[in-house]
């Protein structure tokens, strides 16, 4: 037997044990399993062999739906095979989880279980996927911790084959799936030694085989389905003694006990809770405080949940036992109690003395689960008037159904070290707390834990690490309450967030500021000082921005605070840490570079060195804040649910907060009142410089740099230091420009600097705290009502003109640098103020509308896009079905107006009607006609009743006078793949709906894994040693419609083209697509997201992009309908891929493959821009 120790995540631990049973892993990404495919990935790249003396054969669907059949059929023909789903990945494989169950075939189902999307997405965990396939059939086995992952895993694959039946092998997302811990895994020797051979045979004879041919999958009729469904019971009673007896073997090996119960607590307990996943690691930490406290509690922990086997959850209760409180991970309405409960009141069903059973909800998308939250279970269980259906963690002030935390119940574990870390996404905090634990879990003999919890942006939100070090395994499944160490990152958060909660007594306080020690006397909050000086914090500051700039690193200060924390922690000594780190940086970033390595080398060094300790003079444990005088109007939701949930104050919202909001309805523009200020540096205007393009805004991923418009008379009202020059252009005569940054909205990412055009530069990147003073006041008074709107004035259809029209989508939470939002933001700029948008989920969806952010906005008449997110999978037939609705609202409205143009009205009245029927769809036309309709609506002189009934169902559909603008959205993974089907069908209708694609070349939102639009060499997770195949021509075959609009543009290479493109998709009455090539920060691009949109005009030089718009319109004129905007190929087509990580990296690891693949996709992209050019010859 071999046992070996590793620092890994419940994902890794699942990776191990998968890839050793596995013969065909079918896989599609989805948070938070897909970490699990992706290990399985790399080491069958790496050539990892199985117990089977093979490498693993990786499959990426288009789907989970497409997985499941994979998996069904690969079953069917005699290979193991496994999948890792969650969610509504999960409910995609419901239908074929029916059909492995009926057909006995031993496949696995790896679930990170999660949150399923209803009123809202949410990608964190609970039980409700896993509950919605208990009637599957498919085996259900829990595990509640990393180490119960390691071990369980291997029972569900071995119990799997010799029983006959699928398993839902299923363990908390997030909480376990990202925990890392140090555990315990065995050798792939154990597992071939537990596996029985004899089933494994008898499952690969039974395989398909023209050698042996049946038939399977019948239909069958009423004579015989009922028979045949009750045939297969004798395998459901059969699994559980082959379930015992691989945990029996399990524990042979480990000396670890399972049972598909366990009981844990006092042995005469009167109370106890029953609970499955990781919750239960808290109950037991929080039984062993409380019976020493004298308290006789008990837990009953659920590892087999199908089948549910009676007889052995009554053999582990104790006799003692009075009262019984089961809590479920999950919520279904309307029923007579969750899942579980509902299972263990039928378990003690006509049972004499049988207990009083409770049950309760709790933790919902990995909302946390207290030891407090604990103990009020105990207490509310102890009362004579236990509350039944009750929820814990929340305060239902609506419903009634919340339990109170009365007693706050902080558990300290000797030895324990606990430490907090906060950070911005992106900044390497998270990928240095990673390292930090590995390195103390790997070299040391403490066990360990790291959790991290993130808000909804992406790369630029905010991050938190919880890590605990200890000299017993760690069962504190829940963040960190109380803590020895904390650090933050990010000046900026010192405003922003209580940082210091929870810091004890003589705690170490490290904060990365710019700020000297008188700075820091002026500029740190009151309430931070108290507390410091108060509990007598040792509080240490580091220039880690300063010092990571000047070594080359950017904002990446990962190393160093990293290197700052070994040496304050002191929980390895000061020279073996910096070995270690070092050893850690080499493997880390070796295969970006010795000057990234040696980068890293030097901030090490550096972040040792330079921590100063702050002298806490007395005179803080008085300090005071200055009364502030609130100027902004702000609005209820802003003031009683947003702020609170940026504050990160969200879990003390009671449920009254969301009345009105029950079905997931937020207001729109909300991001506008976030002000995060993250930025480092910002860019400041050189008016003398400026030749007033406006290419700036134009590109700015985030709309907060804007020109402004104003009259001589709204100048004078100005600001000191709101600068301007005279307007340029015949319309904005007499006016004054200016170009205005929202300093406090600005992700620092150096694209407008970048691509400005004017000699010298117009803008130059100046460090935040220089602009804050001057330029927040003038970014106020440039969007208030003291400046009139002069959209009017252009019609906005250039690259300049439209950057005077609002941007409808601003400030949003993605990347700093995001190559999809500009596009966006354009669309909103031209259309917005009568747009509908469907969004698939992912990148655009969480950047688009994480709660409480939302950056779709209303422009000054309270008009704007209507944005809405249905699913991954569905989201062309969603925006599809908008599009009918208004359809059928609008015909109704002709057909109305055309009676009226026949009846005895006034002539007035019926040119009117005429001219909105003539131009109804024309979406600017129809604005202009629709304002004349409702003029007639809102005053006639109408007395015929017949009229005034069909002018009366026109005034009920007024808001659809107007024409809409229906716009889908979405990635390359759901254009490409998932949503493929379904863009495909909608597009093929020849109804007029617009489709915007945002190419990132991967599935962006989970992390940047191959999707069908990844050219061949990219490396993309789930193609680890790179795509072997082609790029997807979806523009070519939406093409072959003949009817559809097709344009592929790159807004960074040709802005003009851009702006064409949209305005020619909008105009055609027919189905539209737009390609947008988006620079990703997955690309890893070399120079950084500073230079994506120069990343797209190289793309584009390079010939690895092209440009081109395909217009039926030119067709019917009798012209070529294809117009390539693309130059032939000037640039290195080498030289471009090569400055990005997910093509270097190839040559670097896998060299040998690497120059066959780079022939092969530069070879794809010749041959297209060929083919291209043929297309645009023709007559």
């Amino acid at each position: 037997m071999a046992k070996k120790m590793m620092t890994i995540d419940g994902n890794t631990a699942i990776a191990h044990v998968a890839y050793a049973f596995t013969d065909v892993a079918a896989i599609f990404p989805i948070s938070p399993s897909t970490t699990m495919a992706e290990v399985v990935d790399e080491w069958s790249a790496q050539g990892k062999k199985n117990i089977f003396g093979q490498t693993v054969n990786v499959v990426e669907m288009q789907s989970e739906a497409g997985a499941a059949g994979t998996f069904h059929g690969s079953l069917q023909a005699g290979a193991l095979t496994t999948t890792f789903t969650a969610s509504q990945g999960l409910l995609l494989m419901l239908p074929n989880m029916y059909k492995v169950a009926g057909e006995l075939l031993p496949g696995v189902f790896h679930v990170s279980a999660r949150a399923i999307a209803s009123q809202a997405l949410s990608i964190f965990g609970d039980h409700q996927d896993v509950m919605a396939a208990r009637m599957t059939g498919c085996v259900m086995l829990a595990a509640g911790s990393v180490q119960e992952v390691a071990d369980l895993a291997p029972v569900s694959h071995l119990a799997a084959i010799k029983g006959r039946l699928p398993f839902i092998n299923f363990f908390d997302g997030f909480r376990t799936s990202h925990e890392i811990q140090k555990v315990e895994v065995l050798d792939y020797e154990d597992y071939a030694e537990m596996i029985d051979r004899e089933a494994l045979k008898e499952f690969r004879s039974r395989a398909l085989t023209p050698n042996n041919p049946v038939t399977r999958g019948t239909a069958q009729n009423s004579d015989i389905y009922f028979q045949t469904r009750e045939a297969s019971n004798i395998f459901y009673n059969n699994i559980i003694p082959i379930v015992e007896e691989y945990m029996a073997k399990i524990e042979e090996k480990t000396g670890r006990s399972y049972g598909l119960f366990n009981y844990y607590g006092a042995e005469d307990a009167k109370e106890i809770i029953v609970a499955m996943g990781s919750v239960t690691e808290a109950i037991e930490e929080t039984i062993d405080e409380l019976n020493a406290r004298g308290e006789k509690y008990g837990l009953v922990k659920v590892h087999l949940f199908r089948p549910f086997s009676v007889e052995h959850l009554l053999k582990v209760i104790p006799q003692s036992v009075e009262k019984i409180c089961v809590i479920d991970r999950t919520k279904e309405p309307g029923c007579n109690g969750e899942p579980l409960y509902l299972d263990v009141c039928s378990a003690f069903y006509g049972k004499e003395n049988a207990p009083k059973i409770v049950g309760g909800r709790y933790g919902l998308a990995s909302k946390d689960v207290t030891p407090s939250d604990i103990k009020a279970i105990f207490d509310n269980l102890k009362k004579d008037d236990s509350k039944n259906f009750f929820t814990v963690g929340i305060e239902d002030d609506v419903t009634f159904t919340s339990i109170p935390v009365e007693d706050e119940l902080r558990i300290v574990t000797p030895g324990t070290v606990r430490c907090k870390f906060w950070g911005l996404g992106s900044d390497g905090t998270v990928g240095a707390n990673k390292q930090a634990i590995k390195i103390i879990g790997e070299n040391t003999d403490k066990y360990v834990q790291a959790y991290f919890a993130y808000d909804s942006k992406k790369s630029g939100g905010v991050t938190m690490s919880h890590l605990r070090f200890g000299d017993t395994p760690i069962r504190s499944t829940y963040l960190i309450d109380e803590a020895d160490y904390i650090a933050c990152h990010v000046q900026a958060y010192v405003n922003q967030y209580d940082l210091l909660k929870g810091l004890k007594k003589g705690g170490n306080f490290v904060l990365n500021t710019i700020w000297n020690e008188e700075e820091i006397e002026r500029k740190l909050p009151a309430k931070m000082k108290r507390y410091i000086a108060e509990n007598e914090i040792n509080f240490y500051t580091v220039n880690a921005t300063k010092i990571a700039s000047e070594i080359g690193l950017g904002r990446r200060i990962n190393m160093i605070m990293q290197s700052a924390f070994f040496k304050l922690a002191e929980i390895i000594p000061q020279e073996e840490a910096t070995e270690y780190l070092k050893a850690s940086i080499k493997k880390a970033y070796g295969k970006k570079g010795d000057k990234v390595v040696n980068m890293n080398y030097e901030a090490v060094e550096a972040g040792m060195n330079s921590l100063v300790k702050i002298n806490v003079p007395e005179s803080w444990k008085t300090a005071t804040e200055e009364a502030k005088v609130e100027t902004k109007k702000v609005t209820d939701f802003v003031k009683n649910i947003m702020n609170p949930m940026n504050s990160l104050e969200g879990d003390k919202l009671p449920v009254s907060a969301f009345n009105g909001l029950e079905d997931g309805t937020f207001p729109a523009g909300t991001a506008a009142y976030e002000k995060r200020g993250v930025a480092i540096d910002v860019p400041e205007w050189n008016m003398a410089k400026c030749i007033q393009c406006n290419q700036c805004a134009f590109v700015c991923p985030h709309a907060c740099i804007r020109p402004v418009l104003v009259t001589d008379e709204e100048l004078a009202k100005a600001p000191v230091g709101f600068e301007t020059k005279k307007a340029t252009g015949k319309t904005l005569a007499g006016l004054n420009y200016r170009i205005q940054v929202s300093t406090l909205d600005c992700t620092g990412c150096n694209n407008c600097v970048d691509i400005c055009p004017a000699p010298g530069k117009a803008l130059e990147m100046k460090p935040l705290g220089t602009q804050v003073e001057t330029e927040v006041a003038n970014w106020d008074f440039s969007v208030s009502k003291e400046v009139s709107n002069k959209e009017h004035l252009t019609a906005g259809k250039t690259v300049k003109d439209s950057q005077f029209k609002q941007p409808l989508m601003e400030f949003s939470g993605a990347c700093a640098g995001c190559g999809e939002t500009p596009y966006i933001k354009l669309a909103t700029q031209l259309f917005g103020d009568r747009m509908m948008i469907a969004n698939a989920t992912g990148c655009s969806s969480i950047w688009g509308g994480s709660a409480p952010s939302t950056p779709y906005t209303k422009n000054h008449e309270g008009k704007g896009p209507a944005w809405a997110n249905s699913l991954f999978e569905d989201n062309a037939e969603f925006g599809y079905g908008m599009f009918l609705a208004a359809d059928q609202m609008r015909k109704k409205i002709a057909a109305n107006m055309e009676s009226l143009i026949s009846m005895d009205i006034a002539e007035e009245y019926k040119e009117v009607f005429k001219n909105w029927l003539e131009n109804k769809d024309n979406g600017e036309l129809s604005k202009v006609s629709s304002r004349e309709v409702e003029a007639i609506l809102a005053e006639n002189n109408i007395e015929n009743e017949e009229v005034k009934v069909l002018i009366e169902e026109i005034r009920e559909r007024a808001d659809f006078l107007v024409k809409r603008s229906q716009w889908i959205l979405g990635g390359d993974g759901w254009a490409y793949d998932i949503g493929y089907g379904g863009l495909d069908h909608v597009l093929a209708s020849g109804q007029d709906v617009n489709v915007l694609v945002f190419d990132t070349e991967i599935y962006s939102n989970t992390g940047g894994q191959s999707s069908k639009s990844t050219p061949a060499a990219a490396m993309a997770k789930l193609a680890a040693s790179g795509k072997k195949t082609n790029k997807k021509d979806l523009g070519r075959m939406m093409m072959s419609y003949g009817n559809v609009y097709v344009a592929q543009v790159a807004i960074g290479a040709d802005k003009n083209q851009v702006v064409k493109a949209m305005l020619e998709a909008e105009a055609h009455n027919g189905p539209s697509i737009i390609i947008a090539y988006s620079t990703c920060i997955s690309h890893g691009l070399k120079k950084g997201m500073g230079f994506s949109i120069r990343n797209m005009d190289e793309a584009v030089k390079a010939g690895y992009w092209h440009l081109y718009r395909f217009n039926p319109q030119l067709k019917e004129q009798g012209k070529n309908p294809f117009t390539l905007d693309s130059k032939e190929p000037q640039g290195s087509f080498r030289d471009f891929i090569m400055d990005q990580v997910r093509y270097s990296a190839i040559a670097k690891q896998y060299p040998e493959q690497a120059e066959e693949l780079f022939q092969m996709t530069e070879e794809h992209a010749r041959r297209k821009y060929a083919e291209l050019k043929k297309l645009a010859e023709q007559e």
